[in-house]
């Protein structure tokens, strides 16, 4: 299992604007066949960076959910709104793999 962290640089008068485009992944995401960890607006510090956060079998699952994203008309509907309004800045992408798993138990003081 691999996990691709989302960097976003986001206008910060446009945030209402990205929070409707992560709901949107929210969506389309689950359904094309990855494990949605979840999508970060600015709450408090930054006001420009936001982040995507989700969960893949493999790069080669990667690239099949890519297409399946490509045929996928709310991702496409999403991808054009991003474009039009241009509250994305720049936007990075890394696949990280957890090296601290298993985790111990939590506990609570």
């Amino acid at each position: 299992m691999i996990t691709c962290f989302i960097h976003y640089e986001i206008d910060p008068i446009m945030k209402d604007a990205f929070i409707e485009y992560a709901r949107a992944w929210g969506q389309v995401i689950p359904r094309n066949g990855a494990d949605l960890i979840g999508y970060f607006a600015p709450h408090e510090g930054s006001a420009t960076t936001a982040y995507g956060v989700y969960n893949i079998e493999s790069l080669a699952a990667y690239e099949a959910y890519r297409a399946r994203l490509a045929a996928d008309p709310l991702a496409k509907a999403t991808f054009d709104f991003s474009r039009r309004e241009r509250f994305i800045i720049r936007e990075d992408r890394i696949f990280l793999k957890n090296m601290s798993l298993p985790h111990g138990p939590k506990v609570t003081p």
